[in-house]
């Protein structure tokens, strides 16, 4: 198969789709990777690394579509790249279409298959190409909400690890998935007062189990929740339900009664936030804003800061299952590893993932129907 890596060019997105060691076994199993020039820089890896792991480089993104049968990159396609798409393309990358509804509709009016790497699921419910990302996310949200603490960026002044004679700052962290636990553990290593919350006990006893008395657990619910917010100077969002919207747990309410300069961190704002007054996506160069004397941080692609590790993480996981569509074309690779089904949003025409279906009301289809697996 022909395998084309364009450039990203979301704001500030400096990751690459795959590596030069990721190119080199595809090339080895005889497949074409084409890369658009430079692709990798931002990720620290020149074009000559590539060449050298047997890839071709093009100058242009539209002939690397054009001649590509999968399209391999790290975030959704973007408008201008619409005009690229066409019917039998497969579109392997994260894709968040429940707040998507324009890109969708292309996918769909197009023809084009895609696999979105966030709903790649286990039969145990792991999310395997979810992991990677989480893990950076987690532990980048505690820095970045440290840093927005401080004087000059409007926060409230407080140090999350505390002094001697003084308290810790408070940090409520609300989901304990994998997104949460690695926000725990940078809280954790800072010296921070941290909270977590979910609903699934089990989620929580592993916390407890991971983190000892170095945590609070809770089971999460409104009022538990309005309880911990007030008296937080940190919250984390890490609320995922996979190909679904995320549920509003946090209330405009909830958000007026935290202190002046506190932080919301929302790492499910890729997935429509948990936050109410999270009403707007921010960027890389324009992080936050203020409401209500709170700072905002809803940033969808906080990765990309950390290019190069977070680069390297998702090809460690993705190029296995690149490689098996490969080699073995999608449908076939489905009835190898059912995973793979989950992570099919749209194929044909058809939309395929129920989450996607419900939030924005097109009509679902069952991939099984069409494919017979």
């Amino acid at each position: 198969m022909i395998i084309g890596i364009p450039k990203e060019i979301k704001n500030k997105e400096d990751r690459v789709a795959l590596t030069p060691d990721g190119a080199r076994l595809l090339s080895k199993n005889g497949h074409k990777v084409i890369i658009e020039n430079n692709a990798g820089i931002g990720s620290g890896f020149p074009n000559e690394e590539y060449l050298n792991a047997g890839a071709v480089i093009y100058d242009s993104a539209e002939k690397i579509y054009t001649e590509s049968e999968i399209i391999v990159k790290i975030k959704e396609p973007q408008p201008m790249e619409y005009k690229f798409l066409k019917k039998n393309h497969i579109i392997f990358t994260y894709l968040h279409l429940v707040v998507e509804p324009v890109l969708t509709k292309e996918l769909l009016d197009k023809k084009v298959t895609s696999i979105a790497y966030e709903t790649i699921q286990k039969s145990n419910g792991e999310l395997p190409l979810l992991i990677p990302t989480s893990e950076v996310a987690g532990k980048m949200s505690v820095q970045i909400a440290a840093n927005l603490l401080e004087n000059r960026n409007g926060g409230s002044g407080v140090l999350l690890g505390g002094v001697a004679g003084v308290s810790a700052g408070k940090i409520l962290i609300i989901g304990a998935g994998h997104v949460g636990i690695n926000a725990a553990k940078i809280a954790t290593g800072m010296g921070a007062d941290v909270s977590i919350v979910d609903t699934d006990i089990r989620k929580l006893r592993y916390a407890d189990n991971l983190f000892g008395s170095k945590i609070k657990t809770f089971i999460s619910n409104e009022y538990i929740i309005k309880d911990l917010i007030k008296n937080s100077d940190v919250v984390i969002g890490a609320v995922l339900i996979p190909g679904y919207k995320a549920p509003r747990i946090i209330t405009e309410e909830m958000v007026k009664s935290m202190r002046k300069g506190s932080v919301i961190v929302d790492l499910s704002i890729d997935q429509g936030g948990i936050v109410e007054t999270m009403d707007r996506i921010t960027t890389i160069e324009n992080p936050f804003y203020v409401r209500h004397g709170v700072i905002h941080y809803s940033v969808p692609n906080i990765p990309g800061s950390v290019p190069r590790t977070s680069t390297i993480a998702l090809t460690n996981e993705s190029v296995q299952y690149l490689l098996n569509i490969a080699n073995n074309g999608l449908v076939n690779s489905i009835k190898r590893d059912k995973s793979l089904a989950y992570g099919v949003n749209t194929y044909q025409g058809k939309l395929t993932n129920k989450g996607v279906s419900e939030a924005l009301h097109v009509n679902y289809t069952e991939l099984s129907s069409l494919i017979g697996f």
